[in-house]
């Protein structure tokens, strides 16, 4: 069986058969005979159809994508060792979020953002490129900016790089921001258990850490929540 979550910038593949030879170069990791892949969503439709290969279930922004996120999103966490019955799992991409909430091992509520990129990493890989900075080289800083809008905090971003900021300074700030904002959008939780690429963006976990306990589940639960039982 294969899954994919298909996101603006990556697509996340799980294959529980066997590998699938002509992603092998994508390949993240190997355990429990499942294959797990992350491949640039620019390439995925090419290489879906030079190889014949058609997704079981997906979910995204895939053309065929049949399954809705929220959904794979929940069953991803009721199906892993996460202290999920008592929790909060937020899913933060390239331009959406969302979150789902457990209470006694029950569906208690869910919010879905996916119109504000003030909320969303889109922002954050633009500014990466244009000001060649690796993500890697951010760190945490106190101070954040009030990003209630992503072309705001953009233009706050310049005016204190002219000023003599550094942009290594200027986008962890705006990282804090959006970081605070995903709390908020979650509706201030005491533990967040984070999923997405943004678990790799250390200077955003460390930010989020400011508000809330954080615990990472990597960039696959939402296809796990599309396996088969």
């Amino acid at each position: 069986m294969i899954t994919a979550d298909s996101g603006t910038t990556y697509t996340k593949i799980i294959s529980t058969k066997n590998s699938v030879p002509c992603l092998t170069k994508f390949l993240a990791e190997e355990k429990n005979n499942r294959f797990y892949y992350v491949i640039p969503s620019s390439k995925i439709k090419e290489i879906f159809e030079k190889n014949n290969i058609v997704a079981d279930k997906s979910c995204g922004h895939m053309a065929n994508s049949t399954e809705n996120e929220i959904i794979a999103l929940a069953n991803g966490f009721k199906k892993s060792d996460y202290n999920w019955q008592n929790s909060i799992i937020l899913d933060l991409g390239s331009r959406d979020a969302k979150w789902v909430r457990f209470k006694n091992g029950k569906f208690k509520d869910m919010d879905w953002n996916t119109s504000c990129a003030s909320s969303t990493g889109a922002t954050i890989e633009m500014l990466l490129k244009f000001y060649d900075v690796n993500a890697s080289v951010l760190t945490y800083t106190n101070e954040k900016y009030t990003v209630n809008c992503g072309i705001f905090g953009l233009e706050k971003i310049m005016d204190d790089i002219s000023k003599g900021t550094s942009a290594e300074t200027a986008i962890s700030k705006f990282i804090h921001g959006i970081a605070f904002n995903a709390w908020n959008f979650a509706k201030k939780p005491e533990k967040i258990y984070l999923s997405g690429g943004f678990c790799n963006n250390k200077c955003f976990v460390d930010s989020l850490k400011h508000y809330c306990e954080v615990e990472l589940t990597g960039r696959f639960i939402l296809c796990e929540g599309l396996l088969d039982e």
